[in-house]
């Protein structure tokens, strides 16, 4: 692992008061019975730890049984179609996590026996999986100290020890990871590494923090402050930019929708998405050009917002009615006609799922 400079000697004491008074209060209050808890396999801590990556862990219950029972190892994954891979993570968004997930786990069948890894170096050699989510498994999954700083953690340790700035900045970063390191003990660390996650989701919460119920107590510097909200400081402010776009909903007589499949790279990369325009008055001359034929009826639906971590997109719903299939679209690894139901299930872009729900496709 990365060298660390060394915490101060009161950061050392302060740190080695944490894990002790951690492990009481989680024995009590802590989050027993989460489902990858039951077995905390390396494959089902790794799904989870995937999952969890930008995504509250009540929406994660709702996905990871579905996901584990269809996919209850690395092999079932690395076998399966990219497809069955996203239709699964449909809703749960970032869908490169999905991706890199379905690649990592070929790479744990080819070269290690199907096995997850329980060591740091060919965990990170992964795709997707970081630091973080390295120190989880082998933690969690495998008992070895091993440090995590994920956004619960970084809250709990801005608070703590009074950390400033913003925790996405590479110093803020860099200090966070120190005291991490300091407060992870040498017992008990998978239980430590739970304990400290179930305190940063139910008590020390970005808002409204429970203080009087923390384990800390004066150990935590922001609160002897009384500045616990300062801590951490928020994403530096810019105007999030809005972009628009016309998604062509073209429909056969039968009711089934085509469907584009989008770049592995960029937004909702790998997804079934809908063919896209800049501007309406295009759609006429995209039909006659990609699919040769005029279509019978345009129909514009209620426009749609959806909004991204970076960037808010306008969508414009225009569908495009047609009596036959044309011959110029063929099915294959770029198009699609879809309609639920009849279809193979596969991954859809969200607003794209409400879009095809909406029509009754």
């Amino acid at each position: 692992m990365p060298d660390l400079a060394a915490p101060t000697s009161a950061e050392r004491r302060k740190a080695a008061a944490l894990a002790p008074l951690l492990l009481s209060w989680w024995a009590r209050h802590g989050r027993h019975d989460l489902p990858w808890q039951q077995p905390a396999t390396p494959w089902r801590v790794w799904v989870s730890e995937v999952m969890l990556q930008q995504t509250q862990v009540a929406t994660v219950l709702d996905y990871f049984p579905r996901f584990i029972a269809r996919f209850p190892g690395a092999v079932s994954l690395a076998d399966a179609p990219v497809d069955d891979v996203l239709h699964l993570w449909s809703g749960l968004g970032y869908y490169a996590r999905a991706r890199n997930l379905h690649r990592a786990a070929g790479i744990v069948r080819d070269l290690h026996g199907g096995e997850v890894p329980l060591a740091f170096e060919p965990l990170v050699a992964l795709p997707g999986v970081g630091r973080s989510t390295a120190g989880a498994i082998l933690a969690l999954a495998g008992g070895q100290r091993a440090a995590i700083l994920d956004g619960n953690v970084k809250r709990v340790l801005a608070r703590v020890f009074a950390v400033s700035g913003w925790p996405g900045a590479a110093a803020v970063g860099h200090r966070l990871w120190v005291l991490a390191e300091a407060c992870t003990p040498d017992q008990q660390v998978g239980q430590y590494t739970q304990a400290i996650m179930d305190l940063g989701a139910t008590l020390c919460t970005r808002r409204r923090p429970r203080c009087g119920q923390c384990p800390f107590g004066r150990h935590c510097a922001a609160r002897e402050a009384r500045e616990v909200e300062a801590y951490p400081a928020p994403r530096p402010r810019r105007e999030r930019p809005r972009r628009e776009t016309v998604m062509l909903l073209v429909r056969d007589a039968d009711g089934a929708v085509l469907l584009e499949r989008r770049p592995d790279s960029g937004l909702w990369g790998g997804l079934w998405s809908l063919p896209e325009l800049e501007d309406a008055g295009q759609a006429a001359e995209w039909c006659s050009a990609r699919l040769g034929l005029t279509p019978e009826r345009l129909v514009a639906h209620p426009p749609l917002r959806h909004a991204f971590t970076h960037f808010e997109l306008g969508i414009s719903p225009l569908e495009l009615r047609i009596a036959t299939r044309p011959g110029a679209v063929m099915e294959g690894e770029r198009w699609l006609w879809y309609k639920s139901g009849t279809s193979a299930k596969v991954g859809l872009a969200a607003p794209v799922s409400r879009l095809l729900a909406s029509i009754g496709a």
